[in-house]
C-alpha cells in the first residue's frame, strides 16, 4: 500500500494542469483495471464501477474521491515522498491520495476474501474538487442519485481520525461599489469615494457573522483606487462565507441582496453566493455513522464524528438527501501545508473499516 501510495504522490496533480492530471488519471485506472472497469470522462474524471464478490445486486454505493492538488508543479522537490517517524509525508499525501489508496486495497480484501457485496459500488474520482468542483459537480449529482449512500475518502478530522458528519456550506460574494472620481485636490467635493464607502460596506457585512450559529462572513481581499490624487471610482471586495445549515446561507442571501449605499451618490453591486451547499447532520448521515461505529469497534477502533467548516463533494451529496458520510480516508495532519503527512499505523484499520462498511451496506 506504501508503494502505491507513493506512486500516487509522486505523479503530481495540481488542479490547474490538465496534462497532470490526465497523466494521474491514467495512472490511477491502470492501478484498477483489474477490479474494475474504468470510465474517463471529459475532464479527466474518472468512474470505476468495482467487479465484487454476490451474484446480484440491489442498489449502488457510491464512493467519492478527487486526484487534483492545491500543490504547483516541482513541489516535490522541496517536499519530496519520505517515510519517517512513523509517518508518510508528501504533497496530496493526506488530501487525499491515501485515502483513494486505501479504498482500491479495500476493495481488493472483499475480493481476496470472497465476501460478498449485495451492491454496486463506483469509485468517482474528480479532477476539480480544490477549485470547487465545476466540471464535475453535475457528474457527481447524477451518480449520487442513483446510490443509497456516498463514502468520501477525504481525510479524517484531526489525528483521531473523527469521521465527518457535517460540513458548513461554503460560498463567495464579491460587493462592487461604484462612485465617481475627481480630483483630490481641485475637486474633492464633486467625487464620491468607493473605498469610503466600502469600508462602511465592510463594517456592515461583518455583522452578518454569527459565532453563535457557526456562521462566518469574511472579507478577504479588496481593491480599489488608482492614484492617491485620485477620490476612487471604484472598488472591489471578496468575501468568503461558511454557513452551517441551508436556511442560514438562505437568510445570508437575502442580507447580501438588501445592501444599500451609505453615499447616494454610489452604487452597489452584489454578485456570487454559495457554491457548496451545507453537509447538514440528517437522520440517514447519523444512521451511516452509527454503522460505521459499530464495525470500528469490530476491528477495536472508536469511531468518532465531528464538523467541518471546509467543503468537500459531500456536500453536494448530502444536500441531495443522500446518506453521506465523509472522513473515511487517512488519518494525519497538514493538508495544504508543508507538513502535509498520514500516520502509518492507521492505514489498515481505515482500510478494514471501508471493507466492512461497503460490505455491510
Amino acid at each position: 500500500m506504501i508503494s502505491c501510495i507513493r506512486a500516487l504522490v509522486e505523479c503530481e496533480s495540481p488542479s490547474n494542469d490538465p496534462a497532470a492530471i490526465g497523466k494521474f488519471a491514467k495512472l490511477f485506472g491502470g492501478i484498477l483495471s483489474d477490479i474494475a472497469r474504468v470510465q474517463i470522462y471529459p475532464g479527466q474524471h474518472v468512474r470505476c464501477e468495482m467487479l465484487l464478490p454476490g451474484s446480484k445486486k440491489d442498489g449502488q454505493i457510491l464512493a467519492q474521491g478527487h486526484s487534483d492538488t492545491v500543490w504547483p508543479l516541482g513541489t516535490l522537490k522541496t517536499m519530496p515522498f519520505r517515510q519517517a517517524r512513523g509517518r508518510l509525508w508528501g504533497p496530496g499525501v493526506l488530501d487525499m491520495k491515501a485515502g483513494l489508496v486505501f479504498f482500491v486495497f479495500a476493495m481488493r480484501i472483499l475480493r481476496e476474501l470472497d465476501i460478498p457485496v449485495r451492491r454496486r459500488v463506483v469509485l468517482l474520482v474528480n479532477s476539480d474538487e480544490e477549485v470547487g468542483s465545476p466540471s464535475s459537480r453535475l457528474l457527481t449529482e447524477r451518480i449520487a442519485r442513483q446510490s443509497t449512500a456516498v463514502l468520501v475518502l477525504e481525510p479524517g478530522t484531526g489525528l483521531d481520525g473523527k469521521l465527518k458528519t457535517a460540513r458548513k456550506g461554503v460560498g463567495d460574494y464579491r460587493i462592487t461599489v461604484r462612485g465617481r472620481a475627481a480630483h483630490a485636490g481641485l475637486d474633492f467635493e464633486k467625487g464620491a469615494n468607493a473605498v469610503v464607502e466600502m469600508a462602511r460596506q465592510i463594517e456592515r457585512i461583518a455583522t452578518f457573522t454569527r459565532l453563535d450559529r457557526g456562521i462566518t462572513v469574511s472579507p478577504g481581499v479588496i481593491q480599489g483606487g488608482t492614484r492617491s490624487n485620485v477620490v476612487p471610482a471604484e472598488c472591489h471586495v471578496d468575501i468568503d462565507i461558511r454557513a452551517p445549515r441551508a436556511v442560514d446561507a438562505r437568510r445570508l442571501e437575502r442580507r447580501f441582496a438588501s445592501l444599500k449605499p451609505f453615499d447616494k451618490r454610489c452604487t452597489i453591486d452584489v454578485t456570487g453566493g454559495l457554491n457548496r451547499p451545507p453537509m447538514e447532520r440528517s437522520a440517514g448521515v447519523r444512521r451511516l455513522f452509527q454503522t460505521a461505529r459499530i464495525l470500528g469497534a469490530e476491528l477495536g477502533v472508536t469511531i468518532e464524528e465531528s464538523s467541518s467548516g471546509g467543503g468537500s463533494d459531500g456536500n453536494f451529496t448530502a444536500a441531495l438527501g443522500i446518506p453521506t458520510l465523509d472522513g473515511l480516508g487517512a488519518v494525519g495532519e497538514g493538508a495544504h501545508a508543508p507538513h502535509e503527512s498520514i500516520l502509518v499505523n492507521r492505514i489498515a484499520d481505515r482500510t478494514a473499516l471501508l471493507a466492512k462498511l461497503v460490505a455491510a451496506l
